[in-house]
């Protein structure tokens, strides 16, 4: 809704700026002005005045300032038409006429308000029902709560095809405003319409007022053609112009305005609902694709400086630097990205439940700025032995700076950039201005400081890289891909999911330790916790007075809880969020245990020694540039690509336990 100018000045001239403001702030006259603490930031001395006379409001502490208007945009988080409405109810002011046209359009949009709220009603209800316990056992094994279903609204729609037709047809409900709603099949081939969404857990979509306006389905099953399935587009709907969890978040984000509250971006709805759960409220995710240019406004709308969390392997990295080239031209002075990787192969609702809130705000205190993340990528793998190497380098960053198309920005892309090739290209010994000499910060010997990561430390990325070869050795960045592996990371990280299944599988079935205890001993573990537990269940079964394979799973875990291995047995429990692996879990058949173990093991030792190929790989290539050593690389990187996110069983697995079997 557009409104006239005379229509804002009837508003600002009923309601002077001290009446509006003293609903929120605690104001004491001073002089012709009013002064009180800022809403904006924690103080103790006012900084914070209004000045009914200009009809404005100024914030000496956090440099805002404004009219009516611009106040309760800021401090009830609304859109400007939002205040204005907010504004004219507390003025007793009706709003002013619309055209028929707009009318109209209103009216529509009101209706499909309607339509899409009471199918959200019938998909909670569903849930609830008989019907939707199957859904009910998908969202607990998930760690959805009861209380977190009904926050969210989650729902479930029927395997029925038209269970929700009727549904909306009894309420009154014409189908033309189901298909409009987008909660139909229709076409002309298509003589009948049906439901859209059928035997799905339901993620209502809402816009930045809480209302409905979509809706996200996770299928039941496995073999359907599409896992997630969003609404179409309709005239509430356009999946690039929203995020999910819009209007939770921009109140959180507002409302813990003063202590900081990050805005946080993830990737699908679970992700969304975990960890809003574990605490961080202000976190939104885009609807199936990659960031628009709509939602990084709408991010900007909401904060300075999002936080863009992403899977730590090759898939997120990737995803990672589109968003980068999506924000670059549109920077503006106060307006950037952070840039969150998480362990490889974990999204953020595993990573809760493997380690808990702690381990994901490390990652989220960790996030790396836009303009180090742009020098990573631009250097990371690559040597630059040559003066040609090293120009190609330079071109590269100013032409990366060149798309920021805020002259200011820019200019301070291009002052930082140069200062790091300054850096980056310093000699081998000695100084060069102003920079540091090779091993200190800023050098040759520092890879985490020529990617720009100040303060990384020890437990995020791993111990310093030592000098390869002679003193004027070439260097070559470790890969993102290293740099995010959880051999580089510390043990307050989630055990890695194989590791956590092969001990799973060798406590509940000890008869493993005595027939295969060679086999464990010669396993090497990633993770600090695991290691030592592994080696603890090999002494016990060593030391057992009792035969190995007699021991019970129970005996097992208290020795091990003696030996105060108690957190890190709990630990990786918590690791195993897939609950397919039916091998490793108790009451298996024998049968499927010993498969389930022969491929666990295989694959562990096929991830470990490619994962030394491609450490050799990099070293290899930083100290001999040559296409040979380039091709190895690529064709490590390769096969360790195919094994991201390659669980030991596939899903299903365990004929023998009386489950459906499929071809491995």
């Amino acid at each position: 809704m557009r409104f006239t100018p005379q229509f804002l000045d009837e508003l600002k001239a009923r309601l002077p700026v001290s009446e509006v403001v003293g609903k929120r702030v605690k104001l004491i006259r001073s002089g012709r002005e009013f002064k009180g603490l800022s809403p904006f930031n924690k103080e103790k001395t006012p900084s914070f005045f209004v000045n009914d006379q200009k009809e404005a409001w100024f914030d000496f502490s956090s440099g805002k300032n404004g009219s009516i208007f611009d106040f309760i945009m800021l401090t009830e988080g609304v859109a400007f038409p939002e205040a204005v409405e907010r504004l004219a109810q507390m003025a007793g002011v009706a709003l002013p006429k619309v055209s028929p046209e707009e009318q109209k359009r209103d009216a529509r949009a009101k209706s499909l308000y309607d339509v899409m709220d009471l199918a959200a009603k019938f998909f909670e209800t569903s849930l609830a029902g008989r019907a939707g316990a199957k859904a009910r056992g998908y969202l607990a094994d998930r760690g959805l709560t009861a209380a977190t279903q009904v926050q969210f609204r989650l729902g479930f729609a029927p395997s029925e095809r038209f269970a929700l037709k009727e549904h909306l047809g009894s309420h009154g409900i014409p189908v033309e405003d189901m298909i409009e709603a987008g909660l139909l099949v229709s076409g002309d081939d298509i003589p009948v319409p049906f439901d859209r969404f059928r035997d799905r857990v339901m993620f209502p979509i809402t816009d930045s007022r809480n209302r409905v306006i979509a809706f996200g389905g996770r299928a039941m099953e496995k073999d359907v053609a599409a896992k997630y399935l969003n609404s179409p587009e309709t005239p509430l709907f356009h999946k690039g112009h929203t995020l999910y969890n819009i209007a939770m978040a921009r109140q959180a984000v507002h409302d813990g305005a003063k202590t900081g509250v990050q805005l946080i971006t993830v990737e699908g709805y679970v992700d969304v609902i975990a960890m809003v759960t574990a605490g961080f409220a202000a976190s939104v995710a885009p609807l199936g694709t990659a960031l628009t240019e709509d939602q990084l406004g709408l991010l900007w709308k909401m904060a300075d400086e999002p936080v863009l969390c992403f899977d730590g392997d090759g898939a997120g990295v990737r995803a990672a630097y589109r968003a980068m080239d999506l924000a670059l031209p549109r920077l503006k002075p106060g307006k950037s990205l952070k840039f969150a990787l998480l362990p490889q192969g974990q999204d953020p609702d595993d990573l809760l439940r493997a380690s808990g809130r702690e381990a994901v705000a490390d990652v989220i205190n960790a996030a790396r700025p836009l303009g180090q993340m742009l020098w990573g990528r631009e250097t990371e793998g690559h040597t630059f032995d040559t003066p040609e190497r090293r120009a190609a380098l330079e071109a590269r960053v100013n032409e990366v700076t060149a798309s920021i198309a805020d002259e200011s920005v820019r200019k301070y892309y291009r002052q930082d950039f140069n200062d790091r090739l300054r850096a980056f290209f310093a000699p081998a010994g000695g100084t060069r201005g102003n920079f540091p000499p090779r091993g200190q910060a800023g050098g040759q010997g520092n890879w985490r400081d020529r990617q720009g990561i100040a303060g990384s430390g020890p437990g995020r990325f791993g111990a310093k890289r030592p000098e390869v070869g002679s003193r004027n050795t070439p260097y070559v960045v470790v890969s993102q891909q290293m740099a995010a592996s959880p051999l580089h990371r510390g043990s307050r990280t989630s055990v890695p999911t194989r590791e956590a299944l092969i001990l799973q599988a060798a406590i509940n079935y000890p008869w493993l330790l005595h027939d295969h205890l060679e086999e464990l001993s010669a396993l090497e573990f990633r993770h600090l916790g695991a290691e030592h537990l592994k080696a603890a269940l090999i002494d016990i079964a060593a030391h057992s007075s009792d035969h190995a394979a007699g021991l019970e799973p129970e005996t097992l875990r208290a020795e091990l809880r003696n030996r105060q291995l108690g957190e890190v047995l709990e630990r990786i429990e918590a690791s195993i969020t897939t609950q397919s692996v039916w091998g490793s879990r108790p009451d298996a058949a024998p049968q499927d245990v010993l498969i389930t173990w022969q491929q666990l093991v295989a694959l562990h030792r096929q991830w470990h020694s490619l994962t030394k190929e491609l450490k050799d790989a990099e070293q290899a290539l930083g100290q001999d540039a040559s296409e040979t050593n380039y091709l190895r690389l690529r064709d490590v990187k390769d096969r360790l690509s195919r094994m991201d996110g390659t669980e030991a069983l596939i899903e299903g697995f365990g004929a023998s336990s009386g489950r459906g079997a499929k071809s491995l």
